[in-house]
């Protein structure tokens, strides 16, 4: 059995009120990387951040978190990019573009969104919408773009497919020659509360694999605003990956824990099912990056 790759979502915009092991500075980000290293995640994602916790678009506090990660473990690391409302391929890529000058700092991923869609927050008590949402906007002209640069810089794209129209999109990306084999693409779940992507659910989990398209693919899931944990024995038994973290949900069921400490659930779930986590090392050449 292949071995599996945990790819930990550290912060993205979540906020310590509802777990306070959410990293916001450099240095906390640091430390949570190497935690999580240490705990077998072989890829951190993450954004860079405030002192207060809002987002970071400085390619000097990327440079900091990178340099900080490599200086004391080998795990392979993944930025966001940035700008996301209105922005053009180039201004939302141009910390990629900088940190790719340096060998020692390129990520050896980094996201690519393979479509619009619109983001809209449910409550599922009252029966209302909270706030009106918005559209997140990746035009395909811009997605080319983004594509070429990202395989000019050698940065592999981590392929968020957030509907199955968004996997069909990467297929046809695979047969132009805009993304190379293997791909890596993420499996967009979610809750109640966020009425975007698929269900998490096993049906929801489902739909995806059962429509990715026939080419070369490692393929993760994510759960954004819900427990993640019941499907991990289903993501393992079908040859799925794991990208885990508090940037998508913060476990208050559980007692609110680290990000290394939801890498050792997945773990010890894996191990049961008879499936070791990949090194870094590892991941590194089942993905090609």
């Amino acid at each position: 059995m292949k071995k599996l790759i945990v790819e930990v979502r550290m912060n993205e915009g979540a906020k310590k009120p509802d777990n306070s092991h959410v990293a916001y500075t450099p240095d906390e980000i640091i430390a949570d990387a190497v935690e999580c290293a240490n705990a077998g995640a072989a890829l951190v994602h993450f954004h860079a951040r405030k002192e207060d916790g809002a987002e970071s678009n400085e390619v000097d506090d990327y440079r900091r978190i990178i340099g900080g990660i490599r200086a004391r473990t080998d795990v392979m690391v993944h930025p966001t990019l940035g700008l996301f409302h209105g922005a053009r391929p180039d201004q939302r890529l141009s910390h990629i573009s900088a940190l790719a000058a340096s060998d020692d700092l390129r990520p050896e991923i980094a996201p690519l969104d393979m479509g619009s869609n619109n983001l809209d927050f449910w409550n599922p008590e009252t029966k209302s919408f909270v706030g009106d949402g918005y559209v997140y906007q990746n035009l395909t002209s811009d997605l080319r773009i983004m594509a070429s640069r990202l395989s000019e810089w050698r940065v592999k794209p981590q392929l968020a497919l957030w509907t199955v129209a968004n996997a069909r999109l990467m297929g046809v990306f695979v047969e132009a020659g805009l993304l190379k084999e293997p791909v890596f693409p993420v499996l967009f779940l979610s809750g109640d509360r966020f009425v975007a992507g698929h269900p998490a659910t096993s049906a929801g989990l489902r739909a995806f694999a059962d429509n990715l398209p026939d080419c070369r693919c490692e393929w993760s899931v994510l759960v954004h605003q819900a427990n993640m944990l019941p499907l991990i024995p289903e993501i393992v038994s079908l040859g799925g990956h794991v990208s885990i973290g508090l940037g998508d949900y913060a476990y208050p069921e559980i007692g609110c824990p680290s990000n290394a400490e939801l890498v050792g659930r997945v773990a010890q779930i894996a191990r049961t099912m008879g499936r070791e986590l990949a090194t870094a090392n590892e991941a590194r050449e089942m993905l090609a990056a």
